[in-house]
């Protein structure tokens, strides 16, 4: 199985520039995309979504914000139909904004998250901060359930030193400060938290990796690789055995996000 996790930073602009021409080469079973930046209605023609975002094969479903056009929104993409679609956690403030989207396939659920920036002020951090607070549960919850659980999105948050170039001038900065991290990092079981965690696909894989999936827009972040490592896939620690290889995108450029893939060895589950 595999999955590709991208901020698309606007689906229309992602297209435009060849992300789902690139895409459809990619034999990928499940993308969760973030950011859309779209509402659902302004990617359907007369007879249903307009063939640029939906490759052949792929059935689609959508998550737009509703508080304000043109902001947030995630989606998913999968080959198989899910048993069933989510698109609200509970609470108006976090749902309206178009941030989660949960595929679920027999006792696999893939989510597409969105978790916010408070890169704008002291008022969005604080909304961070409570989001982070009320997930908390949720996730917990999911962990215990006996479910499979991939989550796939931007978090906004680094999780150490090797997931961001400029480590120590970030220290003050939205997606770097010690409370983000630290919660990140408790839901993954570090320093010393308990043994049934949420797995870090790309950590597992390559404990010693500082590859990134984000760039600045400014100052040729992206020629000089001053980036942040702020999008993932966490699994539940029964699917950390059948991770097999992951990769970032680097190029071509659809985003400031680079495309993150994963592939699981699913055998008989599919």
């Amino acid at each position: 199985m595999r999955i590709i996790s991208f901020n698309a930073n606007g689906i229309r602009s992602a297209a435009r520039k060849g992300f789902f021409d690139w895409f459809r080469d990619q034999d990928a079973d499940i993308l969760c995309m973030q950011e859309t930046k779209a509402q659902e209605h302004q990617l359907t023609g007369p007879d249903g979504l307009d063939p640029a975002f939906l490759p052949a094969g792929y059935h689609a479903f959508f998550r737009d914000a509703s508080t304000r056009k043109g902001y947030s929104g995630v989606a998913i993409y999968s080959r198989r139909e899910p048993d069933e679609v989510r698109t609200a956690l509970g609470w108006d403030a976090f749902d309206e904004e178009g941030r989660y989207i949960e595929a679920r396939f027999g006792n696999l659920s893939v989510v597409s998250f969105y978790i916010p920036s408070g890169s704008s002020g002291e008022l969005r951090q604080g909304y961070k901060f409570e989001v982070m607070d009320w997930l908390k549960p949720i996730l917990d919850e999911w962990l215990a359930s006996g479910r499979d659980y991939v989550l796939c999105g931007d978090w906004n948050i680094v999780r150490t030193a090797m997931d961001i170039r400029n480590w120590t001038s970030n220290q003050k900065n939205s997606g770097c400060t010690p409370p983000e991290r630290e919660w990140l990092n408790a839901l993954c079981g570090e320093p010393e938290g308990p043994a049934e965690a949420w797995q870090d696909a790309y950590r597992h894989l390559h404990p010693d990796g500082q590859d990134y999936t984000w760039w600045s827009n400014r100052g040729a972040a992206f020629a000089k690789n001053v980036g942040w490592r702020i999008d993932y896939q966490l699994v539940t620690p029964g699917l950390a055995s059948r991770l097999r290889s992951c990769a970032i995108a680097r190029e071509p450029r659809f985003s400031d996000h680079a495309p993150f893939t994963v592939d699981f060895d699913m055998g008989e589950r599919g």
